[in-house]
């Protein structure tokens, strides 16, 4: 009797240690295959000088009383260069301004003002508050075909995979211009986040916030508040 279930117990964890063996190799798979599919969409700056994008698509992070973090300020200073370079005439500042405390985009429209761009070419997507919203919103309410992505590489896969898959035109310009404290835990979580968008992508689940169109061939300051 006790050699029965010793025997019992030894197949239900055979079968356990399997299925999670099992579930391990299909996350690694989904991580692998949203890190590939559309790696060979970035770029250099001299070939998205070519691309005749409708924007660049600056994706937002983290602000801190002083401005932008030096994450955010590299994608910035990216983003600006691709602007004057001729990349495209709009910038559409994607981030999170969930509340009056919090306002990523507004001070990411007054580092590219402060630097010489336009106001009026430079739109903020207030309600960005995910790179899978960012790019769903880039398409539904800006209106966005062809995008210039900019973030650094690691977030770049992930970016570029969400926007392809949702039928935006999507190439990428990294802008790891330094080290950054903390890296390697937002890398970490850059795993996980490849994961959970590779199903939202999936299911094509709506953002928190649409709303009426805003033509990204616009005025921007029609985004302004």
């Amino acid at each position: 009797m006790v050699s029965l279930r010793r025997r019992k117990m030894k197949v239900v964890l055979i079968t356990l240690a399997a299925a999670v063996s099992l579930f391990i190799l299909i996350l690694a798979i989904i991580h692998t295959y949203v890190i590939n599919s559309y790696k060979s969409r970035i770029i250099s700056p001299n070939q998205a000088s070519e691309s005749e994008a409708d924007c660049i698509l600056v994706l937002g992070a983290g602000v801190w009383d002083s401005g932008p973090s030096p994450m955010l300020e590299d994608r910035l200073l990216q983003g600006i260069d691709l602007y004057f370079a001729g990349v495209s005439d709009r910038l559409l500042m994607s981030g999170d301004h969930g509340s009056k405390d919090y306002d990523e985009v507004n001070t990411m429209k007054k580092f590219a003002i402060d630097r010489g761009v336009p106001s009026e070419h430079i739109f903020m997507d207030h309600a960005g508050f995910s790179t899978y919203e960012s790019m769903y919103r880039a398409r539904d309410v800006f209106q966005v075909k062809k995008a210039i992505i900019v973030t650094q590489e690691f977030h770049l896969y992930r970016a570029l995979y969400i926007a392809n898959k949702l039928g935006l035109d999507a190439y990428g310009v990294a802008s790891d211009l330094r080290r950054y404290a903390g890296e390697e835990y937002v890398e970490a979580r850059e795993k996980l986040a490849r994961i959970k968008d590779f199903f939202q992508v999936l299911i094509k689940v709506k953002p928190a916030y649409l709303g009426d169109p805003i033509p990204i061939d616009g005025n921007g300051d029609v985004t302004n508040d």
